[in-house]
């Protein structure tokens, strides 16, 4: 019998990475899906397989983290031998918006998850997804004996469900283990993102489908890493025979200027000709260096990442520009509409 894997999450895009890595693998894979009235599966309708052909290895259910009994519910029908769980509110300024359901979804729901585990006795192993915004700003380089700091909702929430992620591990036996992720980035990662919204301006400007890209501070420092190489990690830690704690990062760090000015020169534009500063994008409490030092990655898991900073940057900003050619082979008035619709 395959392994079974349970995943929050999947439809974002570490979930729809680690979805691909375990069907490879030769898992059954069992995502969670919240409800919505619009279709939001576009990262993993790539692997979507009938749920009625016998042989179909990826099957969607319908749960929240917000609500408890979906998730015992799904627990007990599928009895995975893995749950990760990467469901969140996981926008940082957001969370200062909407810090109440930020809370609930990623620290309460995080715990409702364990709960329903423990309580249904199912025996499996269980993956957190931390946060390098715990660390706030607690000085570089940061590892998993760095005191955490958070400095938002979202990472204050994410300090939780890592705390109660450790207690349930020591004081049930739990073999769940925490995966500290820094900055991780693909063409996946959400347009609000400050990654995607640069790569995806780029090759909006590129094209000459707008002229000015709006941004908020250039000089915050993060270690950005290729989101694919990340979810190998979350699955190497299940592996192990026993869990931990990891920190996830590249080691290296560079500024949102420096993204932006790279972003631009590999599509021969100067960013200075198109960005502008908004204050309004500015965080009301600022985390200005995150720096990984994954040394224990490296040594127990044998992990390390393949994809460098300058190679992350030209594969964002090359898929963005096919994304607009694709979509302007209608020419520019259906790529608007288009465009519209998102």
């Amino acid at each position: 019998m395959p392994k079974r894997a349970l995943l929050t999450g999947i439809t974002g895009q570490d979930g729809s990475y680690l979805a691909e890595l375990l069907l490879e693998k030769g898992y059954e894979v069992h995502g969670v899906k919240r409800r919505s009235s619009s279709f939001n599966t576009a990262r993993i309708d790539h692997i979507y397989e009938d749920r009625h052909l016998p042989d179909a290895r990826l099957h969607l259910h319908y749960a929240d983290l917000t609500d408890g009994s979906s998730l015992t519910r799904l627990l007990y029908e599928i009895r995975p031998d893995e749950v990760y769980n990467l469901g969140a509110q996981s926008h940082v300024k957001v969370s200062f918006e909407v810090p109440e359901y930020t809370a609930d979804a990623v620290a309460v729901g995080t715990l409702r998850l364990l709960e329903a585990i423990q309580c249904s006795g199912i025996r499996c192993r269980f993956y957190q997804a931390s946060s390098s915004e715990m660390y706030g700003s607690t000085p570089p380089p940061q590892s998993e004996t760095t005191p955490f700091h958070p400095r938002s909702p979202y990472a204050c929430a994410k300090v939780f469900a890592h705390q109660i992620t450790v207690n349930y591990r020591e004081s049930y036996g739990l073999h769940g283990s925490c995966g500290i992720l820094f900055n991780h980035e693909s063409p996946r990662r959400g347009e609000t993102f400050v990654t995607r919204k640069i790569t995806r301006a780029v090759a909006w400007i590129k094209r000459g489908l707008q002229q000015d890209l709006y941004l908020g501070n250039l000089d915050a420092r993060r270690d950005w890493g290729y989101a694919p190489d990340y979810v190998r990690a979350m699955w190497l830690m299940l592996q192990q025979g026993e869990p931990g704690d990891y920190v996830i990062g590249t080691g290296e760090s560079h500024s949102v200027r420096e993204f932006v000015e790279a972003a631009f020169a590999h599509a021969s534009l100067d960013w200075r000709d198109h960005v502008h500063i908004d204050t309004r994008y500015y965080r009301p409490a600022e985390v200005d260096f995150l720096h990984a030092d994954p040394s224990r990655a490296i040594e127990r898991l044998g992990w390390r990442p393949e994809v460098s900073f300058a190679d992350l940057v030209r594969i964002m900003v090359d898929a963005d520009l096919a994304e607009v050619d694709r979509t302007m082979n209608g020419g520019r008035e259906a790529f608007m509409a288009a465009a519209a619709q998102v």
